[in-house]
């Protein structure tokens, strides 16, 4: 079947049966634990010609979801919804608390979104009954923003989300019927706890650091940008490293992708307790807490700061590319986050896997008030 959306006033009702992942074990390449999904992907492979169509869909899709946050208006979210549907109404008001959340955290950040831009993977397309197309996605999303003092000067980040959709056609128009995705935002849509305006006012008074990393740190920097799931290099996109098994599916990948940029980049050297071979690792390789408790006990790091943000968002500004976050929820580390960069007021820049994230805030995506934050220096 031909879909020609370029000719066709497509009107987007998402019907979402949100069954939003938890963000410490989203993954790239296998995000689906769901049966319905697994089946899916595994029945079979679309068409070039399909995936091309509904690619177009799913653009303007993303399209109108990123102008609400840029607008700061959630109305528009709302031509996508049937309200008087109640999941969909759920699905509004949780896309329309997520873009609140970002609207929120840009004003304690003292900046503003000048336009965010995604670009859109479909993996698979297949028609699951007459009329019923289920979609699997990639899309990675560039964020353009500036500080509110300096208007002309662009600061950018990239997020990545995998997303599983039902598509139903009804005459000339597709509803959503059902949608599961990766929320870089699970555990950021608190932001009662903090206050913005002395943070904001802190943040306005900074500048980059001037800072030129050793060559080791430079080429941890470089491994972590291009197997980062959302490289900007369009070769390595959608990728990780394929020397290294993508530990999603056994609770997480953070912890391993920041050893590899240690291993691979940075020059460290393996040993008994930090170690992997074939498709396994050490404790201390694979799991958060276990980095981040063998990367401080044996000395390769120490600490800069811990506690929650309000206690840490001034000594972040002394972290330094190479270095890394560690998050604590409820008493244990659940993600590890490796800094490779600065904005333009010198605030830490992220790169993660987990979800992907390219030079993103170190805090977006952890605002909750049960996150404590560990600032952890790397000693290259």
């Amino acid at each position: 079947m031909k879909l020609k959306y370029k000719f066709i006033n497509f009107i987007l009702i998402v019907l979402f049966t949100f069954n939003i992942l938890p963000f410490s074990i989203s993954f790239a390449d296998n995000l689906y634990e769901d049966e319905e999904t697994i089946n899916f992907l595994n029945n079979g492979l679309s068409s070039e010609e399909m995936k091309q169509e509904f690619k177009g869909l799913l653009e303007d899709l993303f399209a109108q979801r990123n102008a609400a946050i840029v607008s700061g208006d959630c109305e528009l979210l709302k031509g996508f919804y049937d309200l008087n549907i109640k999941v969909s109404l759920w699905a509004y008001e949780s896309e329309a608390k997520k873009t609140n959340y970002l609207i929120s955290w840009s004003e304690k950040q003292a900046v503003k979104f000048r336009d965010l831009k995604s670009i859109v993977r479909i993996r698979k397309v297949a028609e699951k009954e007459p009329g019923l197309y289920g979609v699997i996605c990639d899309v990675a999303t560039d964020f353009n923003y500036f500080y509110i003092d300096t208007p002309d000067v662009i600061n950018h980040f990239r997020l990545g989300t995998n997303h599983y959709l039902n598509l139903k056609k009804e005459n000339d128009r597709y509803i959503i019927t059902k949608e599961w995705y990766t929320d870089p935002f699970a555990d950021s849509l608190d932001m009662k706890n903090i206050k913005s305006d002395e943070i904001k006012n802190y943040i306005l008074t900074q500048k980059q650091p001037e800072f030129i990393p050793n060559e080791r740190v430079t080429k941890a920097v470089e491994y972590a940008h291009k197997y980062c799931g959302v490289s900007e290099d369009e070769e390595f996109t959608f990728k990780y490293n394929s020397k290294y098994k993508d530990h999603n599916p056994d609770g997480g990948d953070c912890a391993n992708f920041a050893s590899q940029i240690l291993f691979e980049g940075g020059g460290f050297k393996k040993n008994g307790l930090w170690n992997y071979s074939g498709k396994e690792g050490t404790k201390a390789w694979l799991n958060a807490q276990g980095f981040k408790n063998y990367m401080v006990g044996s000395g390769r790091a120490s600490y800069i700061a811990k506690g929650s943000y309000q206690q840490t968002y001034k000594a972040a500004f002394n972290m330094r590319p190479g270095d890394f976050v560690a998050y604590e929820k409820k008493g244990r580390i659940t993600h590890i986050s490796t800094v490779t960069g600065f904005d333009s007021k010198g605030y830490p820049l992220v790169t993660c896997h987990n979800t992907n994230r390219l030079l993103v805030p170190y805090d977006l995506g952890w605002s909750n008030d049960n996150i404590r934050f560990h600032l952890i220096h790397v000693h290259y």
